[in-house]
């Protein structure tokens, strides 16, 4: 089946579904961009749901091992899940464990040119590399909260995401704390995401 036609028989499933109370959270913006992935019509916290939900099917595969990291590492399943959505669609757009430029496995880790070909293309979705991948957001969250102390602990979960896709030296100020992050929108995106596999996905 063509990737086209895979994604057509993936969004006819997935109309724009009803809002969930969180809708009216005030740090969500248009995530357009990103839900055109799925081509889907409409954008916010009901496109990043129905692209969670699109995913849940796939994310099944790894549940036992993200609670299993998630337990061990004290962080939520579901965020680890959403970030897993976000970054390689639980695995549908990777190949051989491969993303965009040197980036690798479920959670699209940065691996240097000179360690790629060291790299097992088996491993992509083992427990190592999503404990890696949970360690490198770790480090973010911890290195916002104590970069920016007086922001709330929303605040920083949302910096903290954000700088797992562009770096903390680019989280300079919380209104622009996606700025610098694809599409404008990561931590925005991971958060709604991570809400519906909390409470609609089983995490």
């Amino acid at each position: 089946m063509s990737k086209e036609r895979y994604w057509q028989r993936r969004h006819m499933k997935h109309q724009a579904p009803k809002r969930h109370k969180k809708d009216h959270c005030h740090w969500f913006t248009d995530i357009s961009a990103t839900a055109q992935q799925d081509k889907l019509k409409y954008p916010g916290i009901n496109a990043s749901n129905a692209m969670a939900e699109i995913d849940l099917e796939d994310m099944e595969k790894y549940k036992s091992i993200i609670k299993e990291v998630a337990c061990e590492k004290k962080v939520d399943p579901a965020l680890i899940a959403a970030i897993i959505s976000r970054q390689s669609r639980a695995g549908k757009t990777l190949n051989k464990g491969w993303g965009c430029t040197n980036t690798f496995g479920l959670m699209q880790i940065l691996i240097t040119s000179d360690r790629r070909r060291h790299i097992g293309t088996d491993l992509w979705a083992n427990k190592e590399q999503i404990c890696k991948g949970t360690n490198i957001l770790i480090d973010f969250l911890l290195r916002i909260k104590h970069a920016h102390p007086d922001w709330s602990k929303e605040q920083q979960l949302k910096g903290g995401i954000a700088a797992y896709s562009a770096g903390d030296g680019s989280i300079h100020s919380y209104e622009t704390v996606d700025s610098k992050t694809p599409n404008g929108d990561f931590s925005n995106d991971v958060i709604a995401r991570a809400q519906w596999y909390k409470t609609d996905g089983g995490f």
